[in-house]
């Protein structure tokens, strides 16, 4: 099977589409697949990172100069694309230049991860495929594909209605989080460990990109947080991040044990250990919910509010809106450890990925 992915990662939209597209490729290979990516190159890409994993990347290259209207209305849709200026080109450009790519492989997949693209762009390249899938999380824009895997938790064909068309399969629901192999093998232990929590251990991860450093805010203020004696705090960055430097001399000076991690190759087990995590609402959510890791959100991007504020109200997540109420959601996420784990492991039991697969090979 030959299995075409398309999406992107950037110091905008971050890293979470791409890293889940890679959890997706190695399990295709390893049934066998031959799995190629098609990415643009984005300040903060990680295409070099993608061809280290042993994957082909075909580089689109970015123009001098473009100009995107982001609230266009399509005329025949009704529907404009929030996110356009994400994809660095127009559509009709990026189809084109998919094409002479696609024409040379001919997939019997094209998986489509990106919100700047929709059915205009699917129907260009039809043809050129035998069956498109798109990963979406968003459910704003409409789509020509085969299948659609939403990893959102709650979210139901309603949402979808009129997006798709009739005979589309539908994934949906945080069961279908694509997580990679070692958080279903770290889920025992990590449950296990969280019967009679403490916090001794704290995690801080507010993605790969971060380019507003927001992992240096929420260091400043936990500094100032009432938490026990003794606590470790780890740090996870990418190696792309561009306040990675300033990071590292912040936890220097912090008043609790801090460390920095980068460019982490067994996320799974440093979630494991870690009591209480602070993280984006991005992708990375799902695995500390597989995990049980109590969390306390921050929403980086518009996209994450209505999902984050949903594992709100369920008492899955604690949210965090200002700085200034870090030190209280943090509070109040403590001293319900156990219950907020286990609210979270409810959720996503690390399968998805499998489920996935059964789907695409029918």
């Amino acid at each position: 099977m030959k299995v075409v992915i398309r999406a992107d990662a950037s110091l905008e939209m971050g890293t979470g589409h791409v890293m889940r597209c890679l959890t997706l490729a190695d399990a295709l290979n390893e049934k066998g697949a031959d799995v190629q990516f098609v990415c643009r190159n984005h300040l903060g890409n990680l295409n070099m990172y993608i061809q280290s994993k042993g994957y082909r990347v075909h580089v689109l290259e970015l123009l001098d100069s473009i100009s995107i209207d982001a609230s266009t209305v399509r005329p025949d849709e009704g529907l404009h694309l929030f996110h356009a200026k994400w994809l660095g080109v127009t559509q009709q450009k990026d189809a084109q230049d998919c094409k002479k790519i696609l024409n040379n492989i001919q997939p019997d997949w094209l998986i489509v991860d990106h919100y700047s693209i929709d059915k205009l762009w699917h129907v260009e390249l039809k043809g050129l495929y035998q069956k498109l899938m798109v990963i979406d999380d968003i459910a704003d824009r409409y789509h020509q594909c085969d299948l659609l895997l939403d990893q959102t938790y709650g979210r139901t064909a309603d949402d979808y209605l009129h997006l798709v068309p009739g005979n589309c399969q539908m994934l949906l629901g945080s069961q279908y989080a694509l997580l990679r192999p070692e958080f279903s093998k770290w889920r025992e232990y990590s449950l296990n460990r969280r019967v009679k929590p403490q916090l001794k251990s704290l995690l801080i991860s507010m993605g790969g990109a971060d380019p507003d450093n927001i992992t240096g805010q929420v260091l400043q203020y936990v500094n100032t947080c009432q938490v026990p004696e003794g606590i470790r705090i780890v740090v996870v960055m990418g190696e792309t991040a561009p306040h990675l430097n300033a990071v590292k001399l912040q936890a220097s000076t912090m008043i609790h044990k801090t460390s920095v991690m980068v460019g982490v190759s067994n996320m799974a087990e440093v979630m494991a250990n870690a009591d209480l995590a602070i993280g984006a609402a991005g992708a990375t959510t799902w695995e500390r919910c597989c995990l049980g890791v109590p969390s306390l959100l921050w929403v980086l991007a518009v996209n994450q509010k209505t999902i984050a504020k949903n594992l709100e109200e369920r008492n899955i997540v604690c949210l965090f809106n200002d700085f200034d109420q870090l030190c209280i959601s943090l509070n109040v996420l403590c001293e319900n450890l156990s219950q907020y784990s286990k609210n979270a492991a409810d959720i996503a039991d690390g399968t998805g990925t499998e489920k996935t697969l059964r789907e695409i090979y029918g």
